[in-house]
């Protein structure tokens, strides 16, 4: 075996562009998600090392002195932090130009070509579900043999091997649990709505939904959801209590929506009630009343729901695949149980108008989630919006985040701007928490609750310095922090 790195590099200060994160940005508040991305092909190959840079405070000095030991360098990168990685994998490569250095993510799985054509210090980049594709570089094999990768031969010519298949045997898979106790610090990791430290890992891959926007389906894991088994899920569990005993305080089901299988779901809710764990999970606002009661029962605490817009035109138009009226009976039942829900929300979807806007904010007031997210649409490559918005025109600049690592929109449309879609963010999260029906939930966590209290006061100072510095932002006319072609839309 070689001598494996994993690494998630340093990035802006602040900003989650690491292997875990849906929208590569720096959030409201600090947020960490774990490196599930990395950490899987991590597990595969025995003797590597998984460093996650952006949440331990690593700079390139620190990452330099560790990569020195390694023979292969497998790192994550995104589409708005594209030119920042490629510059630090300059770094190692200058350090040792005999280490082989490649990317994994969704931004090369879509792009390959591209990727390498315009970065020559990559040596290879591994397409879609990758993670077979690592461990086959781990372990030697002639590149020419390795499915799903594409390289640069000894004559410098790019390479595109044959893709590989998707994985379906997920209880083969080994858990990535046992890296996290290795390699990561999780007291690093914050999520505003989950519980300090957390844990969030798959149990699955894949998501049968066909949102136009959403990254993961359509770059790496598919429409088809393939899963552990329950029994898998607990026995993994078990192991993760051993592993972290009562540290962790919540544990998250990534899987895109953990919910659509919902007898599995059932089945794994009761392994965490059997080992007394409080658990969240991603859902679809189509759950019914007696599934959410059975899971609140087996010691589910949050759900993560992806509400996007409070205007049906638009939901139709992005293929949610649900109704206002459902999210609203969903929600009177989540209120009536107990259970929290996180609410993200998206500006920016085609097509957006001033009232659409004022739609949304409304319907996020009435129905009320215990926290908000208010994100603004990205056009990743590979996505349906990106195609979308390249056949139409809509593109108004090449940017996802600013110098700042903050989102700002390179979306614009004949009924709104680009700058009109950036205000109405500060506008949404304004008008949603500072209303008493949302502060005093959040106070009464406050007073409960020590850890909470002395979190909360840190969050609100980041959140007020959060909005000044998006208002600040966009008077600097939208710098970005590293412009590159590789950031420009382009053909897929």
């Amino acid at each position: 075996m070689k001598r494996t790195l994993f690494l998630g590099p340093p990035s802006f200060n602040g900003f989650d562009g690491g292997a875990g994160a849906r929208y590569q940005a720096k959030r409201e508040i600090t947020s960490y998600w774990f490196p599930t991305w990395l950490a899987q092909p991590a597990a595969l190959v025995p003797g590597s090392r998984l460093v996650d840079a952006p949440p331990h405070g690593q700079t390139v000095a620190d990452v330099l002195a560790i990569a020195k030991d390694y023979e292969l360098v497998v790192m994550h990168t995104s589409t708005p932090s594209l030119a920042n990685d490629v510059q630090c994998a300059a770094a190692i490569k200058a350090q040792n130009p005999a280490v082989q250095v490649g990317f994994i993510g969704a931004h090369v799985a879509v792009l390959p070509e591209e990727t390498l054509r315009n970065n020559p210090v990559i040596d290879f980049v591994c397409r879609h579900e990758f993670d077979y594709t690592c461990k086959e570089l781990a372990e030697d094999r002639p590149w020419e043999q390795i499915k799903g990768l594409s390289y640069r031969d000894r004559d410098r010519e790019i390479k595109h091997n044959p893709d590989r298949e998707l994985i379906h045997d997920w209880d083969a898979m080994p858990s990535v649990l046992p890296v996290y106790a290795r390699d990561l610090d999780i007291t690093k990791y914050f999520i505003g709505y989950l519980l300090h430290p957390y844990i969030s890992f798959y149990t699955g891959r894949g998501c049968p939904a066909q949102c136009t926007f959403c990254l993961w389906p359509q770059t790496i894991g598919g429409h088809l959801y393939r899963t552990k088994s329950p029994e898998a899920v607990g026995r993994e569990l078990e192991e993760a209590k051993a592993l972290f005993g009562d540290r962790v305080r919540e544990y998250m089901f990534d899987d895109d929506t953990f919910t659509i299988d919902r007898p599995r779901a059932i089945a794994i809710s009761e392994h965490m009630k059997r080992l007394k764990l409080t658990w969240s999970c991603n859902a679809r606002a189509t759950l019914d009343y007696d599934t959410l009661k059975t899971l609140r029962d087996n010691g589910l605490r949050l759900l993560l729901v992806g509400f996007e817009s409070g205007n049906q035109d638009i939901l139709n138009g992005i293929k949610k695949g649900i109704k206002l009226e459902h999210v609203r009976e969903f929600m009177k039942n989540c209120h009536k149980l107990g259970i929290k829900v996180h609410g993200t929300f998206i500006i920016g979807l085609p097509v957006e108008t001033r009232e659409t806007v004022e739609e949304t904010i409304r319907f996020a007031q009435e129905i009320n989630p215990h926290t908000l997210q208010v994100s603004i649409a990205a056009p990743y490559p590979g996505t349906e919006l990106y195609n979308q918005a390249k056949a139409n025109g809509w593109f108004a600049d090449s940017t996802l985040v600013a110098n700042s690592g903050i989102q700002t929109s390179s979306l614009h449309y004949p009924t709104l701007s680009s700058d009109e879609i950036e205000d109405a963010v500060e506008q949404m999260y304004r008008r949603f928490y500072f209303r008493p029906r949302a502060i005093l939930p959040i106070v009464q966590e406050m007073l409960t609750d020590q850890q909470m209290l002395v979190r909360r006061l840190r969050e609100g100072k980041e959140f007020f310095s959060y909005l000044r510095e998006r208002r600040s932002q966009q008077t600097a006319a939208h710098k970005p922090a590293v412009v590159s072609s590789e950031q420009q839309p382009v053909k897929i």
